[in-house]
């Protein structure tokens, strides 16, 4: 992963121009998520200024770029199908409106549900994802943010067209400028930067591709060709209270669970991934309330819901955007872009933008993950490739918690075995020593241990090197002390903790107390 060792100290000047090179950045994103969102353009970009002026000013990661994201996009557009299958009279015009006002509702309750995640400090719960999750989330989002790009290389007759070759010779055919400009914009960010930092690379190129298409008056894609993004700032947008009954909330609350949960596994991941970069810490409970803020306004203003941008933020911080000024800066830019300077921002190409997001991208991706795959478990390597896999075929949030879930499995698989040493005392009672963690997973293996038929009549467990966790175990111990009971012999039990002699109903009037005894708690409530 890129990390940031020429630039410890923050500076002003590369925080605004950084933030200038995210600002361009921005746009064609806050486009295409608005697109798939189905609204407007000026959805997107209001989105990502809102959201992204919130975050930058109070934020739990100075520099974190925050704005319009397709994993909340995607989700929107479920909720667009569900509108058009509930009103199947509405014109076209109608439904689009109605779509806008749910995406606005449901903008403001995932705001407010992020705010009670952060409020309740909740952000610590992102400790839960592995590292082998960690790695599988950010190659597959290089791979998302590099086939995002591709798009752009569509021919005009891309869909009349049968079979690789044919398509890839007339994309290049139409758009061999594109390629060219990418190739040099990739030279540049790789390059410039070993030369001089005094400017980020990526605005170099920016400029300097900007004016060398304009000047040669050569035909290539440019932001215009994208859409209009000329408008007025943002104003406030009064919902539709009509949209406040039952049927209406039950469609639009679980969608604003899902938003809120994806904005803040995205947010919060990509915090994480920026705090292994500087080697800062950042507060993850202090994002999520700045998040929920910036939605909920979003959502008052016209904005959809959005979260942290991962390529964005890399941008940002690669080119030495390391405080509040950077980010700070790209959001005011953006609005300044849509109400005055769409003219300017239209003429630049489109190929230079893919190619600063091709340099992210193989930036993102953890390289160092593949030399380590050779030394991890074979567990820990299937959760970084199912990770990254769900994350480019599916999305981001099914992926990370099905990391969290496999890991968890593997966990408890590979802990799910107790062992035990028996000898027999001088006076012949028969001793157990119980060695592992007694848990659910660990039950039936604690149960085959004992020999009751065989046993003598005089039985001691002992739990000095084991540990009671949950109330799986309990029970366990109480139906061994039973069945113990039953072939009218005498069990006692010793090393047990105070928590767990409380708990014990069968076995209670059998456990020893030992000056030694172990103060652990049970994971249970009573």
């Amino acid at each position: 992963m890129i990390n940031l060792q020429n630039y410890k100290k923050f500076n002003i000047k590369n925080g605004v121009l950084s933030g200038m090179v995210v600002a361009v950045a921005l746009v064609p994103e806050a486009i295409a998520f608005s697109f798939i969102a189905g609204v407007s353009p000026l959805v997107g970009m209001y989105a990502a200024f809102i959201i992204g002026l919130i975050t930058s000013l109070f934020g739990g990661k100075p520099g974190m770029i925050s704005g319009a994201t397709g994993s909340v996009a995607v989700v929107f557009v479920g909720l667009g199908l569900a509108i058009t299958k509930l009103h199947p009279e509405l014109s076209k015009e109608a439904l689009s409106i109605l779509i806008l006002h749910y995406i606005l509702l449901t903008t403001l309750f995932a705001g407010a549900f992020q705010v009670l995640v952060g409020f309740f400090k909740l952000g610590k719960f992102i400790r839960l994802v592995p590292q082998p999750a960690m790695f599988g989330f950010v190659n597959g989002l290089a791979i998302v943010i590099a086939m995002a790009q591709l798009k752009f290389f569509k021919s005009s007759d891309f869909n009349t067209l049968t079979n690789w070759k044919d398509i890839l010779t007339h994309s290049f055919s139409e758009n061999y400028w594109m390629y060219i400009i990418v190739v040099i914009t990739m030279l540049i960010m790789y390059f410039m930067p070993k030369f001089t930092k005094a400017i980020p690379a990526g605005l170099a190129a920016i400029v300097f591709l900007t004016l060398a298409v304009y000047l040669g008056h050569i035909e290539t894609k440019t932001v215009s060709d994208l859409a209009d993004i000329k408008g007025a700032l943002p104003h406030f947008v009064m919902p539709d209270l009509s949209l406040f009954s039952w049927e209406s909330l039950k469609i639009i609350i679980p969608y604003a669970i899902l938003v809120a949960m994806v904005g803040l596994i995205e947010s919060l991941l990509t915090l994480s991934v920026l705090d292994e970069m500087s080697g800062t810490r950042g507060s993850g409970n202090k994002e999520c309330i700045a998040l929920g803020c910036g939605n909920i306004s979003s959502g008052l203003f016209g904005g959809m819901a959005g979260c942290a941008m991962i390529g964005q933020s890399i941008i940002n911080f690669t080119s030495g955007g390391l405080g509040r000024v950077s980010s700070f800066t790209a959001s005011v830019l953006l609005i300044l872009f849509v109400v005055s300077l769409s003219g300017l921002i239209g003429t630049i190409p489109v190929a230079v933008l893919v190619g600063i997001m091709f340099m992210v991208s193989i930036g993102t991706f953890e390289f160092s993950s593949l030399s380590r795959l050779k030394h991890m478990p074979r567990s820990d390597a299937f959760v970084l490739f199912a990770v990254t896999i769900i994350t480019v075929f599916f999305d981001l949030a099914i992926a990370v918690i099905a990391g969290i879930i496999i890991s968890a499995l593997v966990f408890a698989w590979q802990h799910a075995k107790i062992y035990s040493q028996t000898h027999i005392e001088k006076d012949g009672t028969k001793v157990y020593e119980i060695d592992g963690p007694l848990f659910f997973g660990s039950v039936t293996s604690f149960n085959e241990q004992f020999d009751i038929q065989n046993d003598p009549d005089q039985i001691i467990v002992d739990f000095k090197k084991a540990r009671v966790m949950d109330i799986s175990s309990v029970e366990a111990i109480d139906a061994i002390t039973k069945k113990y009971k039953e072939a009218g012999k005498t069990l006692r039990l010793r090393h047990l903790s105070r928590d767990c002699k409380v708990l014990l109903k069968d076995a209670g009037p059998y456990c020893t107390f030992e000056e030694d005894d172990p103060t652990y708690k049970v994971a249970v409530n009573i």
